[in-house]
């Protein structure tokens, strides 16, 4: 019995650093698209994100110890279930028992994370090394250039469209799974499936066209 409420908890658990980082998804989202209508008005809420206190102090910290757990608990529980299992992969009747994305999580998880490496290379350790290293003036108006600047090379945009197809792969079965897990199953369960999938589609296209737009207009 203890093993069992250990399992549903770090499923619950799990699902709720999922939701969590699905409103991020959705607060990152809108504030990168700002970049293709406004400079000014990117470079405004860029710089509201990047020196604020309260987010830079606050949320950030939360938003890194959520993505730190939410990974290393999803491995712990991909582990844990092929154990459980005791049969490898290759007997399992993948289209009658599970769909596609469901038993390849942890692989477009892994892409993921490594998407998120280099995300933090791009955009956050600059960001530190200018605040925090070399303590340079602030310019609010540098981010639309930076942002700019990442787009220029094509290998970099391939692989940012690559990771955000995996990142729709992922979502496109972690969101209705996150609301199962939390017992969610009643008379919403059609909608909130309808709403995961277009999440999931609409969410990482828009990142794609940012991408795209900005390393076709630089």
């Amino acid at each position: 019995m203890g093993i069992m409420t250990s399992s549903i908890a770090k499923k619950i658990a799990m699902a709720l650093s999922a939701l969590f980082l699905i409103i991020f998804l959705l607060i990152h989202v809108t504030v990168n698209i700002l970049s293709v209508f406004s400079e000014d008005v990117f470079n405004i809420a860029s710089h509201f994100m990047g020196t604020n206190p309260l987010i830079q102090f606050g949320m950030q910290p939360v938003l890194i110890f959520g993505v730190v757990f939410h990974f290393v608990l999803g491995f712990v529980l991909e582990l844990k279930n092929r154990k459980a299992l005791g049969v490898s992969y290759a007997k399992n009747n993948g289209a009658a028992n599970s769909t596609w994305m469901s038993r390849n999580m942890i692989y477009s998880g892994l892409v993921i994370l490594a998407f998120i490496v280099l995300h933090f290379i791009d955009f956050w350790f600059p960001e530190i090394n200018h605040k925090y290293i070399n303590v340079l003036p602030e310019d609010p108006s540098r981010y639309f250039e930076e942002l700019q600047h990442k787009f220029v090379s094509p290998v970099r945009v391939t692989a940012y469209v690559v990771a955000f197809v995996f990142l729709a792969l992922h979502l496109l079965h972690g969101f209705q799974s996150a609301f199962q897990s939390m017992g969610m199953n009643n008379k919403y369960s059609k909608c909130v499936k309808s709403f995961g999938k277009a999440y999931a589609i609409l969410i990482p296209l828009v990142f794609i066209f940012i991408a795209l737009f900005h390393h076709f207009n630089h």
